[in-house]
């Protein structure tokens, strides 16, 4: 089969077209004959040599895809509803970019009816992702108000969706008028330009100085310390992951006067059975809403697989607005 592969570690043209052989299910997986594989920030990390595979997982990059089961445990997709030839996506550890791919039968879902393999290829890695640490680790309840910085990636155009569909009222914080239309358009109630407004300032003004309930948090670094700031009582801030850097200095004090919580979580080094129950409430709570229009497919472009050096460069530039994904018709 076609893969597209780390060659070397570096910039996006070290990614190239080779071949591997097909994958072969085990005991409780299925493999997917591959339409269209999603891209997301730990593949360019990856790539970068930054965010290394999990033991036992593939060194092929890509952490989501869409397609059909061709086999895979008779047992384990019976129990789960699924049988050869039914449509899916899937979240995996890592070997998206491929024409085959095995997934866990936990970790995969049926293509939303109405839905195109492109768009549902978009949906495993950032829904799984915002589900688990939104509204498992955050714990955002309808009524409350949720801040996210990047409201226009992949992870940000989902978490606005999936809050106000929950009932909760939205702010975003982006890098350009552009994208704060963008976001509005999705639903978020307020948008931030942080490169001509302080984010804490319009908070604190949006709020009538109460702050905020949850802040889902992709950047870390200095942002921690107007984060932590800008929490109401009783508040929430969760890391997915420190593009602003490791390290940070904040207010401990507001933490014990205001009684934050300060967490944050990683996806892929998380066992199956962690996956499979966040993939079971997506199904129950968020299925039928994809399903109905509610919550929408936000794709910023397609490429061919063969153009992945392109589509990674276009992500490290972050002008998109939504998912960036791999087709594999025609290569």
């Amino acid at each position: 089969m076609q893969v597209i592969e780390i060659s070397s570690f570096g910039a996006p043209e070290v990614l190239r077209l080779a071949e591997r052989p097909m994958p072969v299910a085990g005991a409780g997986e299925v493999l997917i004959r591959v339409n269209a594989s999603g891209i997301n920030r730990p593949d360019v990390l990856q790539r970068l040599g930054h965010y290394p595979a999990p033991p036992g997982a593939s060194d092929i990059p890509g952490l989501e895809v869409a397609g059909v089961i061709e086999s895979g445990d008779a047992q384990a997709m019976a129990a789960a509803g699924f049988k050869i030839g039914d449509r899916v996506c899937a979240l995996v550890a890592g070997g998206g970019y491929a024409q085959w791919c095995v997934a866990p039968v936990g970790q995969c879902l049926p293509v939303p009816k109405g839905w195109s393999d492109t768009d549902a290829a978009g949906l495993p890695e950032t829904f799984f992702t915002v589900w688990s640490n939104v509204f498992d680790r955050g714990r955002l309840q309808a009524g409350e108000t949720l801040l996210i910085q990047g409201g226009s990636s992949g992870i940000g155009v989902t978490a606005i969706q999936m809050a106000k569909a929950m009932g909760a009222t939205v702010i975003v914080t982006v890098g350009n008028d552009d994208k704060c239309k963008a976001c509005l358009a999705l639903g978020a109630d307020h948008a931030i330009n942080y490169k001509t407004q302080d984010f804490e300032a319009e908070v604190a003004r949006i709020t009538n100085k109460r702050g905020v309930d949850v802040v889902l948090d992709m950047v870390a670094g200095a942002y921690v310390t107007k984060e932590v700031n800008c929490l109401a009582e009783d508040g929430r801030l969760v890391f997915i992951a420190v593009q602003g850097g490791v390290k940070a200095e904040f207010n401990a004090g507001l933490v014990l006067r205001k009684r934050l919580t300060i967490t944050g979580s990683t996806l892929r080094i998380r066992p199956v059975a962690f996956k499979a129950a966040i993939a079971q409430s997506l199904q129950r709570h968020i299925w039928p809403l994809l399903e109905s229009g509610a919550i929408k497919s936000v794709l910023h472009a397609a490429y061919p697989a063969a153009q992945a050096p392109q589509a990674h460069a276009e992500m490290e530039a972050s002008q998109h607005i939504g998912k960036i994904v791999l087709q594999w018709d025609g290569v």
